[in-house]
């Protein structure tokens, strides 16, 4: 390996959160399994082949979001410099002493023989502890001491990253085409939260249509919903939605309130749904109108998926309609480790339901302005892509 590489990096020496925005490029030192006899022995260093620009990350570019975690994590690390990202898709060119033994067993992301050089890998972004509470009684997706790449720890905007070979999840090229190996990751948040409740044969409602949104489009309609409705402010995202299988799309109206409801949007679902409700709102926003959009949609006895992101508070509409008709609000974050990557993989491996080839044409629009190589990568021109594009993979390998 080089003893440099590329990387993407926000700096707290370099610039202060909360006047500065973007990422910078540089040239760092390749990371090295510098610690034999400690936790490098269970760790592994992987040569990023191509990795997904995601919402979070965007939340980091505009300073919205995770400025908390970065800041207090490059503290406690005693650092200043955070390599952003946490989608990818690479392989594995380096392993400590102990991961063949680790990995050569009946664990979940297992293979035979174990972790080695030349193995593809993606990734599970929460590297977990394994023994607090919740991961000893099977909720390891809410791990109490968990570390996000990226964000609390170095990710993998980066010509190489280290990473615990237990986080690692084998991929199969021959059946996943690089460029949605890398965004495996976010395509599983859209996988927990489609199966929160049963979808074959219910109504569902969308309500935000960014790519985690369009994500599950896909999913719900592949595990069997009768009619989906796609929910967005933004006209091209309706679009998209539209082409990847929502059977209406509509445009809330804004209101005058920062978390009111759309009263005319109600009235649209009621109509087509025969004035009952969607049986299943997924709220994929995370802003306050939206989520009150989202319970406003459903019907009594109705299921309301809350995985947008958003920091502070909230005000929930009409409390007393939650309660008394029954509506049912579920949080969810992650992908259950590794549940949730086994039907990832089986969704994403089956051509037979267009999953990956619609990921692929429609979302990445076949990589035409959304693959950007690092070697060409220019802030302007970067941010230019983000704002036109839902998503974007960054090349850093061929």
């Amino acid at each position: 390996m080089p003893n440099t590489m590329l990387a993407l990096t926000f700096d707290s020496a370099r610039e202060d959160w909360k006047s500065s925005r973007g990422l910078q490029k540089e040239t760092i030192a390749v990371p090295r399994l510098d610690d034999p006899d400690g936790a490098d022995r269970s760790n592994v260093i992987v040569k990023v082949r191509y990795s997904g620009f995601c919402g979070s990350d965007r939340g980091i570019w505009t300073r919205k979001a995770f400025g908390d975690m970065i800041l207090g994590s490059l503290a406690d690390e005693h650092k200043t410099k955070r390599v952003v990202g946490h989608e990818f898709m690479g392989e594995i060119v380096e392993v400590g002493a102990a991961v063949p033994a680790e990995t050569n067993s009946s664990a979940p992301n297992a293979v035979p023989g174990g972790y080695k050089p030349g193995l593809m890998v993606s990734t599970e972004s929460h590297v977990i502890c394994g023994v607090c509470y919740q991961c000893v009684h099977g909720d390891n997706h809410v791990c109490a001491r968990d570390k996000i790449i990226g964000i609390s720890r170095d990710g993998c905007f980066a010509e190489y990253i280290k990473m615990p070979s237990k986080s690692l999840w084998p991929t199969n090229l021959d059946k996943i085409r690089p460029e949605i190996a890398a965004i495996q990751e976010p395509f599983g948040n859209a996988v927990h939260a489609c199966q929160v409740v049963d979808l074959k044969g219910k109504t569902v409602a969308i309500v935000g249509c960014g790519t985690i949104g369009m994500f599950a489009i896909l999913i719900a309609r592949g595990m069997g919903a009768k009619q989906i409705i796609g929910i967005d402010v933004e006209p091209k995202h309706l679009e998209l939605a539209k082409t990847l299988g929502c059977d209406v799309v509509l445009q809330p109206e804004k209101t005058t309130s920062d978390f009111a409801s759309d009263p005319h949007l109600r009235e649209k679902i009621r109509e087509l749904t025969d004035g009952v409700g969607v049986d299943v709102a997924l709220e994929m926003a995370g802003f306050n109108t939206s989520i009150n959009n989202a319970i406003k949609s459903v019907r009594r006895g109705g299921h309301v998926i809350l995985f947008g992101v958003k920091n502070g508070n909230a005000v929930v509409e009409d409390i007393h309609r939650v309660v008394m008709d029954g509506i049912q609000l579920h949080g969810v974050v992650g992908r259950r480790i590794f549940a949730t990557w086994e039907i990832t993989r089986k969704l994403m491996e089956d051509k037979s339901n267009g999953i990956q080839d619609a990921m692929w044409k429609v979302i990445l629009g076949a990589g035409n302005d959304t693959v950007v190589d690092i070697r060409t990568w220019e802030f302007d021109d970067f941010e230019r892509r983000i704002a036109a594009h839902p998503k974007l993979v960054i090349k850093f390998a061929g």
